[in-house]
């Protein structure tokens, strides 16, 4: 591991006012509002208020996702909860005035997932405390550049040359390509609590964050439900001591709650039809956004809204990608092993976290393929090898054999050089999909793995990461929601309530 902002980033207490969700939320309460009421000149005022930056640095990257055998091509945007302190408003909110100047930390991370059909939406959370590679980044504005480091706090990326070095790292960490992004600071959350007019949140009992040594975020509320406004949302959603077990997982959980019961506030709440609310919360919250750039006009963030509107909230799952604690300091976590790729992988196939929807389980019935299996060309590509493994020798060649004894004699190898990715079956437009399917499921892949390339000529199979050994795609491989570990919370479900830790009652 190597250094970088140390002293911000080895402390094993959080400073104070990092909790950062609250700005995530205010990226999630814009999509929701769409595009104000005031005409063009207060659109063009809008759009001045937003702020811009780049969506990455050129030299990372994993492709788009191919389209699925419908042509649907799902939707990736990171979102990030910046711990700014460059200005009044947010030194106001929390920290200490020595921390001006200093470079800000992602303290918050969310991946929102929108399936390629837009039947559901996945969230998956990186607690700060993750220990995590980080790519070697340059920063574009000052063209400082950061060497690659084995292990860093996943807070550390922001710092390390803007939000493009986030979502670098999001890119590398979960091989799933990043459309767009999202970075909010503290200054809209209080604004925005109050336009929404209160954030139900529930504790299990009376609640009191605060330890004798000044530590806690201050929040105090009765056992039940409170719909939580201005400064005592802030205090809710930076709240570590008093949560669970103390922890920034705990954090995460409440943080969650917050946002799933925020989301439907502002779909059921008439209220917001008021123009003049609906002003002030887009006036603050356009403020707060700073966005990549290709999504920099209230334009392009009301069309992003419309996609994610056709989301049911039963169908949202916010989740938290599945850690354990670092053996090298107890303070720190590290990806669980097993968990968090089982979780990621459920994303990079456009996968219902919560076996709620998306892409679905495969037909009862495989269409009649349109050809006969010797008719068909198929090339394989070995596409097992992962960034800590090269790929496994001569799986091409026996997928191959497979194909063969299926009847596909004119199955061949295709040895070009290709980056790992998960297994999948491709198809160009010329192609069937009742024989994609059936190519398909002659080596046991499901049909939710199909996707209509225009990058292939002909029937092309990917014998990716996920299936390093055996000439039949393993059922185990097929998972059909998240790990326990995850923590799943679905977006309808208002009965959901944080046990309070030890000690932090009254």
């Amino acid at each position: 591991m190597t250094g970088g902002h140390r002293q911000r980033t080895k402390t094993a207490t959080p400073r104070k006012g990092r909790r950062a969700l609250r700005w995530s939320a205010g990226a999630v309460a814009v999509l929701a509002l769409g595009g104000g009421t005031a005409g063009y000149a207060y659109y063009e005022h809008l759009n001045g208020n937003i702020k811009k930056d780049e969506l990455n640095l050129g030299t990372h990257g994993v492709a788009k996702a191919a389209p699925n055998a419908e042509g649907q091509t799902p939707m990736n945007i990171l979102l990030l909860g910046s711990d700014d302190r460059n200005n009044a408003g947010n030194l106001k909110l929390g920290g200490a005035k020595k921390e001006v100047g200093w470079a800000a930390l992602a303290d918050v991370q969310m991946l929102l997932h929108l399936s390629a059909d837009r039947k559901n939406m996945s969230v998956v959370s990186l607690p700060r405390d993750t220990m995590i590679p980080l790519p070697e980044c340059t920063d574009p504005k000052t063209k400082k550049t950061y060497p690659a480091e084995d292990l860093d706090m996943a807070n550390a990326s922001l710092a390390h040359g803007g939000p493009c070095c986030s979502v670098a790292t999001w890119e590398a960490l979960t091989r799933t390509h990043i459309d767009h992004f999202l970075m909010v600071d503290f200054t809209g959350v209080v604004s925005m609590a109050d336009a929404i007019g209160g954030v139900p949140v529930c504790v299990k009992e009376n609640a009191y964050s605060h330890t004798p040594d000044g530590h806690g975020s201050g929040l105090r509320l009765k056992a039940g439900t409170t719909s939580v406004k201005g400064e005592q949302a802030l205090q809710w959603l930076r709240t570590r001591y008093g949560f669970e077990d103390g922890t920034d997982l705990g954090r995460t959980h409440a943080q969650h709650m917050y946002m799933t019961s925020m989301v439907r506030e502002l779909c059921e709440n008439a209220t917001l039809t008021n123009p003049g609310r609906m002003r002030s919360l887009a006036e603050t919250a356009t403020k707060a956004l700073t966005v990549d750039d290709r999504l920099d006009t209230v334009k392009k963030l009301y069309d992003l809204s419309n996609e994610l509107r056709k989301v049911p909230s039963k169908h949202i799952a916010m989740t938290t990608l599945p850690t354990a604690q670092w053996s090298e300091d107890h303070n720190r976590l590290v990806p669980k092993p097993g968990d968090a790729e089982a979780l990621l992988s459920l994303v990079r196939k456009d996968q219902a976290l919560d076996g709620s929807g998306g892409a679905g389980p495969a037909p009862r019935k495989t269409p009649a393929p349109a050809h006969p299996a010797a008719s068909l060309g198929i090339q394989v590509l070995n596409a097992s090898g992962t960034g800590a493994e090269a790929p496994v020798r001569g799986r091409a060649g026996q997928v191959v054999a497979r194909l063969k004894t299926k009847g596909y004699t004119r199955a061949e190898i295709n040895a070009q050089r290709t980056p790992g990715q998960e297994t999948a079956v491709l198809f160009p437009a010329s192609v069937p999909k009742a024989d994609a399917q059936a190519a398909g499921k002659a080596l046991g892949i499901p049909a939710d793995l199909l996707r209509k390339s225009a990058d292939v000529s002909r029937l092309t199979i990917l014998v990716g990461t996920d299936w390093r050994e055996d000439t039949a795609y393993p059922a185990e491989k097929q998972p059909k929601k998240a790990p326990d570990s995850a923590a799943v919370l679905n977006g309808e479900d208002k009965g959901a309530c944080m046990p309070v830790q030890p000690g932090f009652t009254w």
